[in-house]
């Protein structure tokens, strides 16, 4: 048999995450004319954190499509658009205002291709901004991601770093189900490698960010960054944390943090997002049902208190955790 020749690595280079989403539009709608965007102040603007800065000039106001101020609208558009064979990628200014649209995302986007026998399909995209940290107040520093994962047909999707964000971004655009793909807004001034190119990251598969023996940190999100300034500092203390990121919560990627969780034996989740039905029960209830007999003490969840979003910097610090809340946690776990 010829041996094949291995392919090397693609070159890379630091963007900010902003920009590495930027770059997943320009690539996939230079790759697909079907791909079009749409949402408020998204064209000579560039969009509220400068995503889709450059590429009205590029594409044109055909596929950069500014809307009014209505956030059913422009999902309802997306939706029609979708189900007649383009591929919209939509931005909604922050996850806040996605109850103004719910009715076209639950009962249209993710229930068509279900209701129409396979027949119709929604290869939709909806971009938005979650989290706390900028002073934004209650009505504009949500963390959604529970409301959208219970909905059946959606897929949904948490990127961390401003490689899988571009990754995940170009991925989520060729997938024929709707994507609701959520960007934490203290992330987009972020930095790091993003390979050059078409760069794809899988739905459904997450990572090890950083190897440990002693506990397993699943979380996403903003919260990633988080839980590996934690590990570093645990480490320092002789605990060596694993950390996980799940990148994907619909599809969830069971079986790496079974395989985690079956190394360490202990297993923490953090997410920003209220505590009380959150996300992160789902997660401690499969690792439980699925490898009670791995652990060596139940799982823990961390997670963000149950009130609203406070204005002052340092109560909105409070009620989300923080770098030293996942140490403490982390501790309690292991000791």
């Amino acid at each position: 048999m010829q041996a094949t020749e291995a392919r090397a690595p693609a070159a890379t280079r630091e963007l900010f995450y902003n920009e590495a989403l930027n770059e997943a539009l320009r690539l996939e709608m230079e790759r697909d004319q079907r791909v079009i965007v749409i949402g408020e102040d998204i064209a000579e603007h560039g969009g509220a954190f400068q995503v889709t800065a450059g590429l009205l000039d590029r594409f044109g106001p055909t596929r950069i499509r500014q809307t009014p101020i209505s956030e059913i609208g422009i999902v309802g558009a997306a939706v029609g658009a979708a189900l007649t064979g383009l591929r919209p990628v939509v931005e909604l200014m922050y996850v806040d205002f996605a109850g103004l649209a719910m009715d076209q995302i639950v009962n249209q986007a993710a229930q068509n291709r279900f209701m129409f026998g396979g027949q119709a399909r929604v290869p939709m995209v909806l971009r938005t901004q979650g989290g706390s940290g900028r002073g934004n107040a209650a009505q504009h520093s949500k963390s959604l991601e529970a409301w959208f994962a219970h909905v059946a047909g959606l897929k949904l999707v948490m990127p961390s770093t401003p490689a899988d964000a571009k990754g995940l971004l170009a991925s989520s655009i060729r997938d024929d189900d709707p994507v609701i793909f959520l960007e934490h807004k203290l992330l987009y001034r972020t930095k790091g490698a993003v390979p050059e190119g078409e760069h794809l990251v899988p739905l459904g598969k997450a990572e090890v960010k950083r190897e440990g023996r002693d506990l397993t940190i699943v979380t996403w999100s903003r919260e990633v960054l988080f839980a590996l300034d934690a590990s570093a500092q645990l480490a320092s203390d002789g605990i060596e944390a694993e950390v996980v990121d799940v990148r994907t919560l619909v599809p969830l990627d069971k079986d790496l943090i079974l395989a985690s969780v079956r190394k360490t034996h202990r297993v923490l989740v953090v997410h920003e997002a209220i505590r009380r039905g959150g996300y992160g029960a789902e997660v401690a209830a499969m690792i439980t049902e699925e490898a009670f007999d791995d652990l060596d003490a139940p799982p823990r969840r961390l997670a963000g208190l149950e009130t609203p979003i406070p204005y002052a910097q340092h109560l909105e610090k409070s009620v989300v955790p923080q770098v030293d809340d996942i140490v403490r946690v982390a501790k309690e776990l292991v000791v």
